[in-house]
């Protein structure tokens, strides 16, 4: 099931920890990388009831596992195409969870950059695979 709008507290960590640095690499003045704007992602996610689920997933993740086949495998949500929650626009998913797939570069599934997040769900593993 797709995240709703409940608070929930941010717990990131993992190899695409969201840092705001990543994303569709715009120069700004001070020479950094920033993401551009979004109104929209294509995300995928993994959802784990359980802190352990999630450790696990991530450790097939680090083995270099894609992703789809990881969240086929770990997710416990009805997104079963590969942990795909298609394009969601800004409100429409819960605010932790959002927050964190907002601040991730786009990435593959064969390689991807992801993050996670605890809401009222359970622990996430998040991807993003577009923005517009």
């Amino acid at each position: 099931m797709a995240p709703s709008k409940n608070s929930a507290k941010d717990k990131g960590g993992g190899k695409g920890k969201a840092s705001g640095s990543k994303g569709d690499k715009k120069k700004d003045d001070a020479g950094g990388a920033k993401l551009k704007a979004a109104t929209a992602i294509n995300t995928r996610h993994v959802l784990c009831e359980k802190h352990s689920k999630k450790e696990e997933a991530l450790v097939k993740l680090r083995d270099g596992i894609k992703f789809d086949e990881v969240a086929r495998e770990f997710s416990e949500d009805k997104a079963r195409q590969g942990g795909s929650l298609g394009w969601k626009t800004r409100g429409a998913l819960d605010a932790a969870f959002e927050k964190t797939a907002y601040e991730l570069e786009p990435s593959t599934t064969a390689s991807p950059k992801y993050a996670e997040v605890k809401t009222g769900h359970g622990y996430h593993i998040i991807m993003v695979e577009g923005r517009r």
